[in-house]
């Protein structure tokens, strides 16, 4: 955690005493206070510790007692032993320090030990009520910055990454006011907000924050330095996440020089992965190649050959050869990858060979291999653990799968896999993202082919109310949902509503795409069939969306039409539904999601001009993918969008509603 710093006793405190037993040389003496992480405690375990039962809740008022169960707590945990021990000597070590001093530094100190023993034993819920508190009980300026920081953390792994940015928010402002704001501590903290709101897609958020970090570095730094660098490669992806990809590649340039003078080899090789990835937006594809091979040789002399980098770098080239038509080249190097994936070495998490087989999948699935890219996708989620921080990422990769699922005609499989994705949205606080609106569309189109068409409906609405909030009533993908909405209204029987629904549709087409484009002329022959069959004509007045909604949801139709449902109809955005959830994008463990000074594994991968990935650095165990729309930044929609095929205007599945 950047500029987060162990909270030392006030020099005109009163110096607290600690009663340690006899050591066997017969030495004793005092000890010093604990530092603030458990974590990093380097002092030995006792040999001997006190049973639960061997402390008596009446000797909690005992001052001394609350520094030595404190140290108690480290130590334990230092030691590996059972946690649960640690846990309530914390919590004993809590109590102590509230009876005898109140509410203060030592307390607020004993609730950060606290809340990261719940969090070690995954206990999160329960860790926010006492980092909440840990902020209230002192006023002490670097106490309260070290609670919201650890807060943020926590809402991370929680998955609730807008709680944990309003976290951060608060503990740069705590720490501005304590220290300045051009103070190089700040400047890691604002890089640290940054990679949040680059993992939310708040990405002119990141980029301010990125440009502050700049200028303090810039300010307190030597030229070239190491600190510059890293800043350079987050303005790099936020750049290349919004399109401009000459200024992400003179970011990382700049930032390879910086590396190449401080003699980081490994970090030089990371970013030339990078470059190649700009490349490839570009279609400059031998220069790509280039920077690739150049990788490529570097992280085999230096990790050996079977290292997830090199897997990682094996998955590049696969992706670009398939990109320039060169399809056995491509294959060939999915398989390499997919070796090493099978035999990892040491230190491999099974985060980044979820995240590698994830990726090896949306290529194959541009290969029309959908049942190997189907298998890689399951074998992905086995390797995921369901914990509050991966749930975003399996629901991205159900997700997926559900996508797949409906190209081959599987629906039941389809909606099962949606439905998941969907229940693991909700729980992880997604459920008002534009992302869990697509899904939920989703769910509604492999409704629509089982015929559950009252649970569509109930999909397409809950749908339209989402888009509607997160990218507005006249966004392309919300027009998409209109259309389903109408679709499903028609084959009940509700043929006014859907009317009413088209004619708002086709205004909106025309307004955006003109008369002439195939989508509008589709859009007209749908309205003109329901109107000939209604014996109307078309109203060119056209209502208002708020009182078009409002009077068509006071109508409940009864009558069901099965037998002229409309065909299947698809989104146009040209997006890729990935591996992960909007905002969170995979949560991160404490203190470790983020980009480090000193280990910057990061490398962007572009898969298609849409979509830009990232692989973070193996002690992030996060895949995090970041994508850009024309109008507005939501997430994406499904992979096949690569190589036009599976859900894009030329599917070979029935066209009608939109996905």
């Amino acid at each position: 955690m950047p500029g987060l710093f162990s909270v030392k006793t006030p020099p005109n405190a009163t110096p607290l005493r600690v009663l340690v037993a006899a050591t066997e040389n017969g030495a004793g003496g005092t000890r010093r206070p604990p530092s603030l992480s458990p974590s990093v405690s380097r002092t030995k375990p006792t040999k001997k510790t006190p049973d639960k039962s061997g402390i008596d809740e009446s000797s909690l008022e005992n001052p001394d007692l609350g520094p030595f169960l404190l140290k108690l707590a480290r130590d334990t945990i230092a030691s590996g032993d059972n946690p649960n021990k640690a846990l309530d000597y914390a919590i004993r070590a809590s109590k102590s320090f509230e009876r005898c001093s109140g509410p203060g530094l030592e307390l607020a100190m004993s609730l950060h030990v606290l809340a990261a023993i719940y969090s070690s034993l995954g206990r999160f819920e329960e860790a926010v009520p006492v980092l909440e508190r840990s902020i209230d009980v002192t006023d002490d300026a670097l106490a309260k910055f070290s609670g919201c920081m650890q807060l943020g953390d926590t809402y991370s792994m929680m998955g609730r990454l807008d709680r944990s940015i309003r976290c951060y928010e608060s503990g740069l402002r705590i720490q501005i006011e304590a220290l300045g704001d051009s103070d190089p501590r700040v400047a890691e903290t604002c890089r640290y907000l940054a990679e949040a709101h680059v993992q939310a897609m708040q990405l002119d958020e990141a980029e301010n924050l990125c440009k502050r970090t700049l200028e303090i570095h810039k300010e307190h730094s030597a030229p070239a330095s190491l600190e510059e660098a890293a800043d350079r490669r987050l303005m790099a992806l936020v750049c290349e996440a919004k399109g401009d990809y000459e200024s992400a590649l003179e970011h990382l340039v700049l930032s390879s020089m910086s590396m190449i003078a401080n003699g980081q080899e490994n970090e030089v090789a990371a970013i030339d992965v990078s470059i190649g990835n700009i490349y490839l937006s570009l279609g400059r594809f031998d220069e790509a190649i280039f920077a690739y091979q150049k990788a490529l040789t570097v992280f085999k002399s230096t990790k050996g050959e079977s290292h997830p980098s090199v897997a990682l770098v094996f998955i590049r080239l696969a992706d670009l050869y398939h990109k320039t038509g060169k399809l056995r080249e491509s294959k060939s190097y999915c398989k390499n990858a997919l070796r090493i994936y099978a035999k990892p070495v040491p230190g491999t998490t099974s985060e980044e060979i979820a995240s590698g087989l994830t990726e090896v999948s949306a290529i194959y699935e541009s290969l029309d291999e959908i049942e190997e890219a189907l298998r890689l996708l399951e074998k992905a989620v086995k390797l995921l653990e369901d914990t509050p921080g991966n749930r975003s990422t399996i629901a991205g990769i159900e997700a997926q799968m559900g996508v797949m699922f409906y190209m081959v005609g599987r629906y039941g499989d389809a909606r099962i896999s949606f439905e998941n994705a969907v229940a693991k949205l909700r729980a992880s606080g997604e459920s008002k993202s534009a992302f869990f609106g697509i899904v939920l569309n989703q769910m509604g189109l492999a409704s629509v082919q089982l015929y559950r068409i009252d649970e569509a409906i109930e999909l397409f609405e809950e749908a339209r109310k989402i888009l509607e909030q997160e990218c507005g009533p006249c966004h392309l993908e919300t027009l998409g949902v209109y259309s389903n909405l109408a679709a499903t209204y028609d084959a009940i029987g509700r043929v006014e509503d859907a009317i009413e629904i088209l004619e708002y549709i086709l205004k909106m087409r025309e307004e955006k795409l003109g008369t002439a484009n195939p989508e509008v002329d589709d859009e007209k022959k749908r309205l003109a069939e329901l109107l000939k069959e209604a014996g109307r004509t078309r109203n060119r007045k056209g209502k208002s969306l708020e009182k078009l909604l409002d009077a068509r949801s006071a109508k409940k139709g009864s009558a069901k039409r099965m037998s002229g449902l409309p065909r299947p109809r698809f989104l146009q955005s040209k997006e890729t539904l990935c591996a992960v959830g909007v905002g969170s994008l995979s949560s991160p463990s404490t203190c470790n999601r983020r980009l480090g000074l000193d280990e910057i594994h990061t490398s962007c991968t572009v898969h298609s001009m849409d979509e830009i990935s990232l692989q973070p650095s193996p002690r992030s165990k996060t895949h995090i993918k970041i994508h850009k729309l024309e109008e507005k930044k939501t997430p994406p929609l499904d992979h096949q969008a690569r190589s036009g095929k599976g859900l894009g205007r030329d599917s070979s599945v029935e066209a009608g509603l939109r996905l």
